[in-house]
């Protein structure tokens, strides 16, 4: 089976092309193998580039731990990198579905003819708690569970849930530091309020147009970026009064770009798409 390693601000993943090659038959015992850091590739997961009826391509996305999700904002950049740099659809603007909706992106090339930034619509983010899911009770009379204070391990927080075609808690501190990212965040994920589990991000504000996010992720643990888990951040930081509608979000991985459009509720997020490797895994 041929892959290619990818990576958006440095949330890596395995991309399979099933435009030219069958698709694998067990596709969460492959993100398990192929995912692993020492006798994989290494990556946070596993994406399934696909045919689609409804758009140019369909992104199928697996976790580290083979479990499947609905969307991945870097992961999505990458598919369409994939897609226009390898002649599928050799075109400026494309529509990926993905497990959340079929999604529009903007592509912008480098020098070389090839995408090195896009642009994607992100959609209205989904705000009503039950919705996300989480069963903490709302703080809004719309429904919504906006810095809401929840005890975890012991320790007190405001949390902000949105859903951004996956669920994510959004927690604003002082320093995102690890006894929080790592201590806190897989206490958070498995936590019995989140009946789909949820992806974690710790959040500092550096002023009202930057922030600084790490993440703990559902299935992978800590990543280096989630771009939808940055769109989440853009919009609880406008809910909570902490940020503008336009904030660029430090991650561990390099820098995202979002806007949280006032006159129709889109979530616009501008980040890197990098090509890394291609080679060969041994099917059995």
């Amino acid at each position: 089976m041929k892959f290619t390693k990818m990576h958006g601000a440095g949330n890596d993943y395995v991309y399979v092309d099933c435009f030219s090659q069958p698709a694998p038959e067990n596709a969460p015992e492959l993100a398990r193998q192929i995912s692993h850091r020492h006798f994989g590739v290494g990556g946070d997961g596993l994406i399934l580039i696909r045919p689609s009826e409804s758009g140019d391509a369909r992104m199928q996305m697996f976790n580290a731990d083979g479990s499947e999700s609905e969307m991945c904002g870097n992961g999505v950049r990458c598919v369409a990198k994939f897609v226009h740099d390898h002649g599928i659809a050799k075109r400026d603007a494309l529509k990926i579905e993905t497990g959340a909706g079929v999604l529009d992106l903007k592509l912008h090339l480098g020098e070389d003819g090839l995408v090195d930034q896009v642009t994607v619509d992100m959609g209205i983010p989904e705000l009503v708690g039950p919705k996300v899911p989480t069963t903490i009770p709302s703080t809004r009379d719309d429904g919504r569970v906006v810095t809401a204070p929840v005890e975890f391990g012991g320790q007190t927080l405001e949390v902000t849930c949105v859903s951004m075609g996956n669920p994510h808690c959004v927690i604003f501190v002082e320093q995102a530091s690890d006894d929080l990212v790592l201590g806190l965040g897989p206490k958070i994920e498995t936590d019995p309020r989140f009946p789909n589990r949820i992806n974690v991000e710790f959040v500092e504000i550096l002023s009202p147009t930057e922030v600084r996010q790490r993440t703990w992720e559902r299935g992978s643990g800590e990543t280096w970026a989630c771009g939808t888990g940055a769109s989440a951040v853009c919009v609880a930081g406008v809910l909570a009064g902490r940020t503008e509608r336009k904030i660029l979000n430090h991650l561990l991985g390099g820098d995202l770009t979002l806007q949280w459009l006032a006159e129709n509720d889109h979530v616009m997020m501008t980040g890197p798409a990098t090509e890394v490797f291609s080679g060969e895994w041994p099917v059995r």
